[in-house]
């Protein structure tokens, strides 16, 4: 009976170590949703052309530094694009995995036809998938961007420095003690 425990418990703490060595290669993403963004949902506006330079340039160096898993919450404006982004990045490091933090299954339900054909061509292309809640909650974002941080070791962040999910987001990392690099806009 002891050695049961004990070996269940030998297994507990080798997956809990591999967690950990799996956050040192594992980055998120968190961003303005496009209402927020300068060029709102015009991606071709200069502005928001320089930022997705800018991002692509960020993920290209993560990922020669070493980081494998990118994980997006798929909101629509910087999440969307940061995925977007990995997925073309995939065709020259086909190694890395595209992560998707879903807070809920019918996130894209108030969405245009036009975001969601855009969402789901995404997800089908993913490498992982993951749904926080079954439907929308009070919750559910905040639960979603904390899965986020809990499993990664870095944060990219596309920031204007207002109050919102975003810098609530941005401080939790900090005190958990995450690399952070922000894209000011």
């Amino acid at each position: 009976m002891f050695f049961k425990k004990k070996l269940i418990f030998d297994i507990v703490k080798e997956c809990e170590e591999i967690d950990e060595q799996l956050k040192l290669i594992t980055l998120c993403f968190t961003g303005h949703r496009s209402q927020k963004l300068p060029w709102r949902f015009n991606e071709e506006d200069i502005r928001c052309k320089d930022m997705r330079k800018t991002a692509k340039e960020k993920i290209e160096q993560s990922i020669i530094d070493g980081y494998v898993y990118f994980i997006s919450g798929m909101a629509l404006g910087f999440d969307m694009i940061c995925a977007e982004i990995v997925l073309e990045l995939k065709k020259k490091y086909p190694h890395i995995k595209l992560v998707c933090a879903i807070p809920c299954k019918n996130q894209d339900k108030l969405w245009s036809d036009e975001y969601k054909k855009r969402y789901h061509k995404i997800l089908s292309k993913a490498d992982t998938i993951r749904y926080i809640a079954e439907e929308y909650t009070k919750t559910c974002m905040l639960e979603r961007n904390d899965y986020m941080l809990k499993n990664s070791s870095k944060v990219i962040a596309l920031f204007n420095g207002l109050a919102g999910g975003t810098k609530s987001t941005i401080l939790k990392a900090e005190k958990m003690g995450l690399k952070i690099e922000i894209i000011q806009i």
